[in-house]
Order: structure tokens, then sequence, then C-alpha cells
């Protein structure tokens, strides 16, 4: 398995791309599901990106709920728990949604029905296609955080064109972070989700690494406070730079707070960026 995307709620999606443009990402067109969610993607050149999700058509989004979309449903069941701002989904890139779902099911982690969709995708320089999909849908017995796998049925030609360069020299994800005050429980769920590759805390997912750490584990490595909250929830994203010194000058270019802990620049939540941002060189 390999991460494909971080999912990241928002009220609205001119506050996370005013946001993320801030911090010096290239953010692609607006894009809308069919089912009433809309988008403005970062793309990397790895192939992950991250996912500002904002409510667009609320009537759509109803008529998707009574019908038992599961990610409609788990979105609104983030919202409702977490608020409007959030990391509220990790995306597990796969060849085979309907194996995985069958998986889910199997090992009492389903949650929920499978998802197919196409919707419109729009490049950097404005030539339109259209992409589909299968998902399939795991969660743990929490309402922070859900799980998918995607399948990418069917790209057009502009999905090679969508990963760009970023001022901030962002070149992908590296590591996504996730707390629980009772880590064994999780582990076990984290295990069976990714199929069992990894320990109680890090699974290596592709090029990057899924962590899970207790509250005081989150502070100690990161300087990041998470909160009390005991069960699983997604709290940060590593992101591979090629140099925090072009960083640490836009950020103060930009007025934006951030702290730098053992090396790392970390930046926290704000409007329209829904986890701790966390920027660190490759090592060497």
């Amino acid at each position: 398995m390999m991460v494909d995307h971080c999912v990241l709620p928002t009220a609205t999606l001119g506050a996370a791309r005013e946001r993320l443009e801030a911090l010096g990402f290239t953010v692609a067109p607006d894009a809308r599901h069919p089912f009433g969610t809309a988008n403005c993607c970062v793309f990397f050149e790895d192939g992950s990106y991250l996912e500002p999700l904002a409510v667009a058509d609320r009537a759509a989004a109803q008529a998707a709920a009574d019908a038992d979309n599961t990610f409609v449903l788990r979105d609104r069941l983030f919202r409702l728990h977490s608020g409007e701002e959030g990391f509220s989904a990790l995306v597990l890139r796969t060849q085979d949604a309907a194996a995985d779902q069958a998986r889910f099911v199997e090992q009492g982690i389903s949650a929920g029905p499978p998802l197919s969709f196409s919707r419109p995708m729009v490049d950097r320089d404005g030539v339109r296609g259209e992409a589909s999909f299968r998902l399939a849908f795991a969660a743990p017995d929490s309402p922070a955080c859900f799980f998918f796998t995607c399948e990418r049925v069917a790209m057009p030609a502009t999905g090679a064109r969508l990963s760009q360069g970023h001022d901030n020299g962002a070149l992908g994800i590296a590591k996504v972070l996730a707390v629980a005050g009772e880590r064994q429980d999780d582990a076990a769920f984290l295990a069976r989700l990714f199929a069992g590759a990894g320990d109680v805390q890090d699974w290596a997912l592709g090029d990057a690494v899924f962590s899970l750490l207790a509250p005081r584990e989150a502070r100690r490595l990161y300087g990041i406070e998470t909160g009390g909250e005991k069960r699983l929830r997604l709290a940060g994203i590593v992101f591979r730079v090629r140099e925090t010194a072009v960083l640490l000058q836009r950020l103060a270019v930009a007025k934006i707070a951030h702290t730098v802990h053992e090396g790392s620049i970390v930046v926290p939540p704000a409007p329209g960026q829904g986890a701790h941002f966390i920027f660190e060189e490759p090592a060497a």
C-alpha cells in the first residue's frame, strides 16, 4: 500500500486556497464531485496530494447521504464531531478496491458501502477531462477519522499534467501522523487496515510512513499539542522540502506563525489548513 492523498475538510475552498497559497503551495482549480462536495487539490511530484474538501451543494450532499453514500456520511460525521476544519481521512492507493472492500468486511473494519464515481478534471493549463474512481472504506471506533482505498479506474491525459512545482520547495508527503491515548487498541485496527505491515507505531506506505503516536510523543518529537482525546485521530502531515531556509523566508514574509523543532519547521493548523504541517529536508 502507498499514500494516495490526505482529506482536509474546510468550511470554504476559498479559505483553503488562500492559506495554502500563502504557505507556498500551488493549488489546482476547484473541482466538484457528483455528490455535493468539492475540492481544490495540491499535487506533488511523487503522485500524492492534499484534498481540501468543502460542501458545495448541500441539497446534493443530503441526497447522497440519504442514498447511503459512505464518503458523504463520514465527512458529515467528522464535521459534527470535530468542526468544519481538520484532517478527516487518509487515502491509500490500490489496484483493486473491490478486493479491499471484501477484506474490510471480513475483518470487521468496513465503514460502509463502496463508492464508484466519475468527475471532471482540469489541469494547470485549463485542459479538461474526466476521471473515474472506485473507493472502499474502513474506520476505527471513532468519529474523528476514517480511511479508504482509491482505485484510479480511468485518468484522462490531463492527469499526467497535474503534478506541479511549489514555491515552498515541497516534493511530497513523507509521513502522516496520528495520535491516540489508547494506542494498543487502535494499533490493532491499523494492522488490519495496512494488512499487517509494520508494528504498533510505524507502518511503511510506499515512500511515506504512517506513525501512531501518544500525545506526549507528538509533543516530544514534533513540538505539537494534540489535545487529550483518547481515540485515534489524524493530526499532522510531514512534507519533504528541498531547502527549509527557503520556506522559513517565505513564512516570515507572509507572517505565518511557525516554530522550528529539532530542525523541522512546524506550522500549526489554521482555517483552510486542518492539520499540523511539518516540513523537513530529506536525509542526506
